[in-house]
């Protein structure tokens, strides 16, 4: 029997491999495609973060990804989460950004939220993308910012431990502004695993309570 396909869409190489495991885990009945465009990333940090001049791209993606007969396209990046949003208009399958269901258990776990990055580009849509939920859900938050470029840098010279090493002090310090901390990007999950055991239960990231979520959607009847 055929398997169905779920087409990721990346903007940095370094979420495949990964994510391409997971997905394997939680939704083994799927064969995986990957869209990769490491373009992206920079021009945001170039322009502000104006996710307007990458539409039309990102939407691109996601019409091949339809066309090469995927059932589900999937945003692996918070910073074109919005852009995922408006190809939902685009394309005739599901459209999904793998960082909702973080922001929903974020919203329903704590009333003060750390929202931490590596991009400067990713804290606005992932703080929208919260606020939005809470609003939804009727509850008042308040949110605090960590930022560690400085991570991002060295995690694109190939330099893991440093990445690592420099985004594990920034989340130890938010954590204690906070009753529980997003890790904004993908790539960034990996870095929970070297924090203090008693810790990591604060510190929510995206990859599996994202494709968890998508895989229990799309096994669920029509309507």
């Amino acid at each position: 029997m055929k398997k169905p396909k779920l087409a990721i869409i990346h903007t940095t190489s370094v979420t495949v491999d990964s994510l391409k495991t997971l997905a394997a885990e939680v939704m083994p009945e799927w064969d995986i495609i990957n869209f990769v465009d490491d373009s992206i990333l920079p021009q945001l940090a170039a322009n502000g973060g104006r996710i307007e001049e990458v539409q039309e791209r990102w939407s691109a993606y996601a019409r091949f990804a339809e066309q090469q007969g995927a059932a589900c396209v999937v945003s692996a990046c918070s910073s074109v989460g919005e852009a995922a949003e408006a190809a939902r208009l685009e394309v005739g399958v599901p459209v999904k950004r793998i960082d909702e269901a973080m922001a929903e258990e974020a919203v329903t776990l704590g009333g003060t939220i750390g929202v931490a990055a590596t991009l400067a580009s990713t804290l606005g849509p992932t703080i929208r993308l919260i606020e939005r939920k809470a609003q939804a859900a009727g509850k008042t938050i308040d949110i605090k910012q960590g930022l560690a470029s400085e991570a991002y840098r060295l995690l694109m010279s190939g330099d893991r431990e440093g990445h690592d090493r420099v985004l594990a002090d920034m989340l130890l310090k938010l954590v204690e502004e906070a009753d529980i901390v997003v890790l904004a990007q993908a790539s960034m999950a990996r870095v929970v695993s070297s924090l203090p055991e008693e810790l990591r239960a604060k510190f929510l990231t995206s990859p599996r309570l994202g494709l968890t979520r998508i895989a229990r959607e799309m096994a669920a009847p029509a309507g």
